[in-house]
């Protein structure tokens, strides 16, 4: 029930850089697209040596999990409605990704997403995986006209990036 199929979406790898120091391959889904550009963009990160503590494809698991914030995927493709609505997510088209949730959480008034997240919401207090205004991540995405969440106006979405800035 996904509003793309199997066709519409592509199995990419890129490499990034690990909270450890150390090089890694990560894998995810996106929408066809928008895959060589999203390997641009991690060609970008990896040059810059952004750390990204986990990229891989999301599970049922994650998808049914808590958000209360022990996992920290960089992910993409996944089937599922938007934060409190009931359209579609443009992660559900593959249209969208999230970096390093934990350490860039989704505030709305009183919600945090992931839940254990609220000491990264002092967003002037610089730690490794942070996402902040102008920087190389924020950065790459535009290149590819891809808005941040960062920049909205009601709530705050620091992981998020999308083709359509939603």
């Amino acid at each position: 029930s996904c509003p793309v199929t199997l066709a519409q979406l592509r199995y990419v790898t890129v490499s990034f850089w690990g909270f450890d120091g150390k090089p890694h391959t990560g894998e995810r889904v996106i929408n066809r697209s928008y895959a060589a550009d999203i390997v641009e963009v991690f060609a970008k990160l990896y040059a810059a040596k952004f750390p990204i503590e986990e990229m891989r494809l999301v599970t049922t698991a994650d998808v049914d999990a808590e958000p209360a914030g022990d996992t920290n995927n960089t992910a993409a493709y996944v089937c599922r409605a938007a934060v409190g609505q009931t359209r579609w997510s443009e992660h559900a088209d593959g249209r969208a990704i999230d970096v390093n949730p934990f350490q860039n959480p989704y505030v709305n008034d009183d919600l945090v997403l992931p839940e254990l997240a609220s000491a990264y919401l002092d967003r002037s207090d610089r730690r490794p995986g942070m996402i902040r205004s102008n920087d190389v991540v924020v950065k790459a995405f535009a290149d590819i006209g891809w808005p941040w969440g960062g920049d909205w106006r009601n709530s705050k979405d620091y992981q998020h990036f999308s083709s359509s800035g939603n």
